[in-house]
């Protein structure tokens, strides 16, 4: 079981359905158009079709990650920055599929997503932490457990976790 890239052709986002509308048109309309427009990057955890080659597979969970910047004035961490906008990854989408719920999906999800945070730091642009835009009070609740996350500015249901905190993941 590993997160790949979405591939439209071999990934079947159409059946995919976490229980959230939102989610699941992001995933069926608009992950494979991000990542053509170099927006975002969209991973999923297929299910493997052994026997059936020539079907889409399933998608168990998948993740949304994009850059964005922050002001000095909204960082939750303690560091001299400089006055412009400090680099960090968004996670913009979390979802598992009905199907898989309750199996501890999303907490494996979770820290891939943090993994691959760290990853696409260390070998491509760093970035001073991840920014989550959270769903609804149950993602909050869900997020919430990890008590990494911390809330981001005014607003609760925007959290940050800095990259030294995910590095010790």
């Amino acid at each position: 079981m590993a997160f790949v890239l979405l591939d439209t052709q071999r990934h079947d986002v159409k059946s995919f359905d976490c229980g959230k509308p939102d989610m699941n048109q992001f995933l069926s309309r608009y992950a494979d158009k991000n990542r053509k427009l170099g927006i975002s990057s969209t991973w999923v955890l297929p299910v493997n079709n052994l026997h059936k080659t020539s079907e889409k597979s399933a998608i168990r969970a998948y993740y949304t990650l994009a850059f964005s910047t922050i002001s000095r004035e909204q960082i939750p961490v303690d560091k001299s920055l400089p006055a412009y906008p400090a680099p960090v990854i968004l996670l913009a989408r979390l979802a598992v599929n009905r199907g898989f719920q309750g199996q501890n999906l999303g907490k494996k999800t979770l820290v891939t997503t943090l993994r691959q945070c760290v990853v696409l730091t260390d070998h491509s642009l760093p970035v001073l932490g991840m920014v989550i835009d959270v769903l609804d009070d149950e993602a909050l609740s869900f997020y919430q457990k990890f008590k990494l996350f911390h809330p981001f500015t005014n607003d609760p249901m925007r959290l940050f976790v800095s990259m030294n905190a995910l590095r010790q993941i």
